[in-house]
């Protein structure tokens, strides 16, 4: 009968423990290996694609996915203004995976107290969305002279909200300005929590004697990283061969490009995904194999009688892989759900604590990469099979009539 393979194979699968009794030690020591394996895999994607994501939208956070500057900057914070217009921030905001487009404005100086000053970076803006986010105390901006500092610079300047804080702009000559704190954010960045300041725009073009239309850029916020070239590329269109009143050109970049050093060192974890991978891949095939062995040599008895019965050597290598398969989809299945249980618990307590001086965040993050946990079931379902065809082999050369008298 056309399921007799399936039948055969279930009756060994669910045999009584006191029947089975010489293999149920190496069934779970193999059990264990691939519920292990996939445990490992699972937490593994959750926890670098998470990591990457949650790096790659802080550092975006303070420079934006995608930046239109004047082709002409030499990339510094003291940036040539281009111009904008309103219609330009229409066409950028109707693309698809466009989360936000808006005119940002920068400006080098020096933040001054009575007993410390920093090299900062005044930061102005209309996207309050990130770091309103992260504020930790006060509120954000709403005039020229408030602005919110972080709460690694607040530490530094000794700056509670509400104290005033002098700012020098170095030019042709030397300019000063007295803000007033109102707020104090935390992002965990520590290289741009201790460089920027952020305000209003106002502040930078009265500063610089801009026109209202003019800016440091444009700044544009995609919906998910996996949409950033995308986008990149529809805003290079719509940008390319255009000029602003004055003649400027328009020149668009990145995140990755305006941090290469970042972004490297994250790429850098995708070869350890794979590394992992393929070391929990190689232990689970390793189990999956001996695993198959035993069982085959604790049933040959009953594998020479399907023989003398008449039985092909492929029928029965369907029984034992069935029977493989059986005990690796419920491996995989546990494995699914620990691994699972272990993200969950980490996204909702943060439990295990990062170095955010070192790695940008504070606790370890995690994403549910269903794209990516799908692509590994079937992945590691597709090898664990064919992994199987090598101990599946042995069959080929028992005997009947030797396997007859085996005990």
């Amino acid at each position: 009968m056309p399921n007799s393979t399936s039948f055969i194979a279930q009756r060994l699968y669910f045999a009584q423990p006191s029947a089975r009794s010489a293999v149920r030690p190496a069934v779970r020591v193999a059990l264990l290996g691939i519920i292990i394996g996939m445990t490992v895999m699972v937490v593994t994607i959750g926890v670098v694609v998470g990591f990457k994501q949650t790096v790659a939208n802080k550092v975006a956070g303070f420079g934006a996915h995608i930046q239109v500057v004047n082709f002409d900057n030499n990339n510094t914070y003291e940036m040539l203004p281009i111009g904008w217009s309103d219609s330009l921030i229409r066409v950028l905001q109707s693309f698809e995976h466009v989360k936000a487009a808006a005119p940002f404005y920068t400006k080098p100086g020096i933040a001054k107290t009575s007993d410390a000053f920093q090299g900062v970076v005044f930061k102005g803006t209309t996207y309050w969305d990130y770091f309103g986010d992260n504020l930790s105390e006060g509120v954000l901006p709403s005039a020229s002279n408030e602005i919110i500092v972080s709460r690694r610079l607040a530490d530094k300047l000794q700056l509670n909200v509400t104290d005033p804080l002098f700012l020098y702009f170095v030019g042709e000559e030397v300019k000063v300005r007295k803000v007033r704190v109102v707020g104090i954010y935390h992002t965990g960045v520590g290289e741009f929590d201790d460089t920027f300041i952020i305000g209003t725009p106002a502040f930078v073009t009265r500063l610089n004697q801009w026109s209202d239309h003019q800016a440091s850029g444009i700044e544009i916020m995609v919906d998910d990283l996996t949409n950033l070239h995308t986008v990149e590329d529809e805003v290079y269109y719509a940008t390319a061969n255009r000029f602003d009143a004055d003649g400027n050109g328009y020149f668009v970049q990145n995140v990755e490009q305006l941090n290469p050093q970042i972004f490297a060192w994250l790429d850098l974890l995708d070869m350890n995904v794979v590394v992992i991978i393929l070391l929990m891949l190689a232990v689970a095939g390793f189990n999956i194999i001996s695993g198959l062995i035993i069982l085959i040599l604790d049933s040959v008895q009953l594998i020479g009688t399907l023989k003398a019965l008449g039985a092909t050597n492929g029928f029965v290598k369907r029984i034992f892989i069935k029977q493989a398969a059986m005990l690796i989809g419920k491996g995989m299945l546990i494995g699914n759900a620990i691994g699972l249980a272990l993200c969950g618990l980490q996204q909702l307590t943060h439990l295990v604590p990062l170095d955010a001086t070192t790695y940008y965040v504070d606790y370890v993050p995690i994403s549910f990469a269903w794209f990516w946990l799908v692509m590994l079931n079937v992945g590691t379902l597709l090898i664990s099979v064919l992994i199987l065809l090598l101990p599946a082999a042995i069959i080929s050369h028992i005997s009947p009539a030797q396997v007859m008298k085996f005990e």
